[in-house]
């Protein structure tokens, strides 16, 4: 039972609720990104380069033979996860600036001292006048 208390306690700690909602997105971010790669920034890129489509480049190391397809190294590809990489690292980047640059505006923000209650208000004239009676003439 202390087994399942603990776990319990674990799981229910917010940063670990945190983390699994960044995995989460993170995971359909990624998915976003290589759809954009793919479907968005090489054709374009491919068009430039008379045609290529970056997901055919390889080298053929053992031509086909038969029944057996050939053994080739896609290249094409590995150019393709490097751009999707690269459009991933750059987006969290932006994203993390963003987010430090507004944590420094808030904590640069001056905040004002909280405005008392009519007791303290009441309390502090009670104490100036202790302080300073009025004078009887």
């Amino acid at each position: 039972m202390k087994i399942l208390s603990e776990f319990k306690a674990f799981a229910i700690k917010g940063n670990v609720v945190d983390m699994a909602v960044g995995i989460i997105i993170g995971v359909a971010f990624g998915k976003i990104v290589s759809s954009f790669v793919a479907d968005v920034i090489m054709p374009p890129i491919g068009l430039l380069l008379g045609g290529v489509d970056f997901a055919d480049l390889a080298i053929v190391l053992k031509a086909a033979q038969g029944d057996l397809p050939a053994v080739t190294l896609g290249y094409g590809k590995f150019i393709q996860t490097v751009l999707d990489f690269l459009i991933v690292a750059a987006a969290v980047f932006v994203a993390v600036k963003l987010i430090n640059s507004l944590k420094r505006q808030e904590a640069a923000a001056p905040s004002l001292p909280p405005t008392p209650s009519p007791q303290e208000v009441l309390l502090t004239e009670i104490r100036d006048l202790l302080k300073n009676p009025p004078s009887k003439e």
